[in-house]
């Protein structure tokens, strides 16, 4: 069903997809970092390019209302070393959706997130890309699940493990976080349900299913 929705709207919109977004996106976190890095160079700059583009609604209200989008631009370090690392993988796992899905549902998936993460904004008053990220991140997990990346530039470790720790660490602050972390949460992970929801609702069931009957044989 899904699917098939996917692709009748992919036969009437996928003019307007935007090729290679993650690129574009990843260019833009780049020279906001480097602008501000420069900006650091002064001890008398106050001003600084990222908080003039993080999610504000006190401010999006006052006629900033860039806000509402520019945030997807905020890196996500400010060391350089680390930065470089972490806009390489978002673009290596943004290309590799866009690979397997095509522009279009790519871009579907992303910005399904986005407007997740906005109205989230709107509720809350402040919103963030760090769990937009993160369901990329899974999203790549789920589809490559064997690719390996060199975990502290040195330990080869496959991407389906670190889905697996990061799937629980979200399921943790979820429930141990109050009624405004969950709201974020469950509103930035819309795209994840979206585009992944009924298969990992049914592998939980069956999984669960599996051990129960293991266990009732046992007893």
């Amino acid at each position: 069903m899904l699917n098939q929705l996917l692709d009748k709207l992919e036969r009437k919109f996928r003019r307007f997809s935007i090729s290679n977004l993650m690129l574009y996106i990843v260019l833009g976190m780049a020279i906001f970092a480097i602008a501000d890095v420069i900006l650091m160079t002064n001890p008398n700059n106050k001003v600084f390019l990222i908080n003039m583009i993080t999610f504000d609604r006190a401010k999006i209200m006052q006629g900033e209302v860039w806000r509402v989008l520019s945030f997807v631009l905020v890196p996500p370090e400010f060391n350089m070393i680390f930065l470089a690392f972490a806009l390489y993988f978002y673009w290596m796992m943004g290309t590799s959706l866009e690979h397997q899905w095509g522009s279009f549902k790519f871009n579907l998936f992303y910005f399904t997130g986005v407007i997740g993460c906005i109205i989230a904004g709107f509720i809350l008053g402040y919103a963030t890309n760090y769990y937009l990220y993160i369901s990329l991140f899974l999203a790549f997990a789920i589809l490559f699940p064997n690719v390996e990346i060199m975990l502290f530039f040195f330990i080869p470790v496959k991407v389906k493990w670190l889905g697996l720790i990061s799937a629980a660490g979200l399921a943790g602050v979820f429930i141990a976080g109050g009624f405004q972390t969950r709201i974020f949460i469950l509103l930035s992970l819309a795209n994840l349900i979206l585009f992944f929801g009924k298969d990992m609702f049914s592998k939980i069931y069956y999984t669960c299913r599996r051990y129960y009957y293991k266990w009732k044989s046992n007893k």
